[in-house]
């Protein structure tokens, strides 16, 4: 990043999120990608992960474990009114490579209230349930939650014994 820059990052993404809540105020709908970009800069912070700059490789950052770097995507969902009916993941990128896929869910504010992180493995074994799904690497928020570990919360802060079973 370049030292001309007159905002800091942290101040682009508070603006950020009171323009995309503002906006869902008085427009009645998201503003489109809004919510991903805050997503991914609060799971680096609250998560210590690491953005990627090249994001065409199927996840957005990594985690530096003791055997390497464990690959993360990043998917966000803002959740208006306490109901996950209905409300879907982004599509996963079941043709790349990663190792986890880390959920921030945002409240009306766009402010992180809970981040869940689930493995490949458990992310796949469950869309296996159902073929069409699979193919779309669609999941259901409730779904995810269901197989996922709450890793961060807005009241106690990071779980790093959350991922002691994903060290290897």
């Amino acid at each position: 990043m370049s030292q001309t820059n007159i905002y800091s990052v942290e101040k682009l993404i508070e603006q950020a999120r009171k323009l995309a809540a503002d906006y869902k105020k008085m427009m009645g709908k998201a503003l489109p990608g809004v919510s991903n970009e805050i997503a991914e800069h609060d799971a680096a912070k609250y998560l210590n992960l690491q953005l990627c700059d090249d994001r065409s490789d199927g996840y957005d950052a990594q985690r530096v474990t003791d055997v390497g770097p464990k690959k993360v995507q990043i998917k966000a969902r803002v959740i208006f009114n306490d109901n996950f009916r209905g409300q879907r993941l982004g599509q996963l990128k079941l043709e790349k490579q990663w190792d986890s896929v880390v959920l921030v869910l945002m409240d009306a504010e766009y402010q992180a209230v809970e981040i869940f992180e689930a493995t490949r493995e458990d992310v796949i074994s469950h869309l296996d349930d159902n073929k069409s799904r699979m193919k779309r690497g669609a999941m259901s928020v409730a779904k995810f939650r269901n197989i996922a570990t709450l890793v961060w919360t807005k009241e106690d802060g990071l779980d790093t014994s959350a991922w002691q079973n994903q060290q290897s």
